[in-house]
């Protein structure tokens, strides 16, 4: 058992976030067989802020599934606030992921997105930063974690500079773990 701020995980088995696959009928039976925490697949922070059904509809959640976490992805600091908004006031989620490990090069590369955001920490930063400031309700708890981590082997070695500048929103982490529920 362990906790991600205070959402208590009852074992280290993750249902990873997977794209056209986990949705919330397989979230339930992934939890039901075991899994201590379950991903929903990430979604877009444009589809959000635009307002698309199919995007809105990756939210849907069912009460079986919890604890659960839904991941969002993007790397405009304006599109990703709007968009942690969206998913904290639209889902029921538990914990708000921000992907920044996806190498599927629409993400990474066309985008910036997923793995790709990690060649820019300031840009990480300022992104956590403003989000944890739009969540943040009075008394009403949020957690946003994020896994930097999942990204570092996807790229070479020339880039190991820009993953170990993250140590550098090491203090911004520390206090981006809030509680939601």
């Amino acid at each position: 058992m362990f906790y991600i701020g205070n959402v208590k995980i009852e074992n280290n088995l993750i249902l990873a976030p997977m794209a056209g696959v986990s949705n919330a009928a397989f979230r339930v039976l992934s939890r039901k067989n075991g899994a201590g925490l379950s991903y929903a697949e990430m979604v877009s922070d444009k589809g959000l802020v635009y307002e698309n059904e199919k995007t809105f509809n990756l939210l849907k959640s069912h009460p079986e599934e919890h604890p659960y976490a839904q991941q969002i992805f993007g790397s405009e600091i304006t599109s990703m606030v709007k968009a942690a908004k969206l998913v904290n006031d639209y889902s029921n989620c538990d914990i708000i992921d921000l992907n920044m490990g996806c190498p599927v090069p629409k993400v990474a590369s066309r985008a910036q997105a997923g793995a790709g955001l990690l060649k820019n920490p300031n840009k990480i930063y300022e992104i956590v930063k403003e989000i944890k400031k739009v969540i943040k309700q009075g008394n009403i708890p949020d957690v946003i974690q994020y896994s930097s981590y999942t990204g570092v082997g996807f790229f070479r070695i020339k880039n190991i500079p820009a993953v170990i500048r993250l140590s550098s929103i090491q203090s911004l982490y520390d206090e981006v773990v809030w509680l939601r529920r």
